[in-house]
């Protein structure tokens, strides 16, 4: 059987898995027994990767069939300072799973989202994960935290995504909230107000906040970085997931 690498970042972890992507979301998401429900985010890695901070090689050795010829389902080979330590050149694809297991593929794209104006909420997933927001975009929020860092706070490697504002990127004040299910939105007002009126450019929201997140909520994509290079893995549009991906849209909007 065909042994896949998978850099997890809900939590951080690198895994060896006989299951194909679709097979592992599900699993990793929902459990063997199903009992255990929760969302997944993870990456293919090219199954040739090696390093010397991981013991790939035992990782793989274990990986073996069950005594009834079922796939091994996961191998742990690491918790811990997983995500910079892989080289973003290895990772191919992403995978977005939601808590029932439906599993959605994402291409990384050489293309960023467009520039827009007005304030911006960030998710940090791995390898820490705090609720921030900020006046940069995404490249530059990217740069201000890892690629040149002003600050003491800074990180080898970082995954995060930015999340939907509605009005109240452009107005925090008096904008609609609308359907954003943020809890403690007085806060959320609050800080970007501060934003709009202090000389900083990032704001933390909930530095305790889980990883974990409404889909429905991402603003443009999925953003995988390092001191190297950052990736970027565009969302697919609403359309495009109820015409080709009704099933994992229907799961994700429940």
């Amino acid at each position: 059987m065909t042994i896949h690498l998978y850099l997890s970042m809900i939590p951080e972890a690198l895994i060896a898995s006989m299951l194909t992507p679709e097979e592992f979301g599900t699993y990793y998401a929902v459990g063997s027994q199903k009992r255990a429900r929760g969302q997944a985010i993870f990456c293919e890695v090219d199954p040739d990767f090696r390093h010397d901070f991981f013991r790939i090689e035992e990782g793989i050795r274990r990986c073996v069939p069950h005594e009834d010829g079922s796939p091994k389902r996961s191998i742990y080979i690491s918790v811990y300072r997983v995500l910079e330590h892989v080289p973003l050149d290895v990772i191919q694809k992403l995978y977005l799973v939601t808590q029932d297991g439906r599993v959605l593929g994402l291409d990384s794209s050489p293309e960023l989202p467009t520039e827009t104006t007005g304030l911006h909420l960030y998710q940090e997933i791995a390898p820490v994960h705090p609720r921030v927001v900020s006046t940069l975009g995404p490249r530059e929020f990217y740069e201000l935290i890892v690629k040149t860092p002003t600050s003491l706070l800074s990180l080898p490697a970082v995954c995060f995504v930015e999340l939907k504002l509605g009005e109240l990127a452009e107005d925090p004040e008096h904008g609609a909230v609308r359907d954003l299910p943020y809890s403690n939105i007085d806060h959320l007002r609050q800080c970007l107000v501060e934003l709009k009126t202090k000389t900083v450019h990032s704001k933390m929201v909930d530095r305790i906040h889980p990883a974990s997140f409404a889909y429905r909520l991402i603003k443009n994509g999925i953003f995988i970085g390092n001191e190297q290079q950052l990736l970027y893995f565009p969302m697919l549009s609403q359309e495009e997931l109820r015409t080709h991906h009704y099933r994992w849209w229907r799961s994700a909007n429940m």
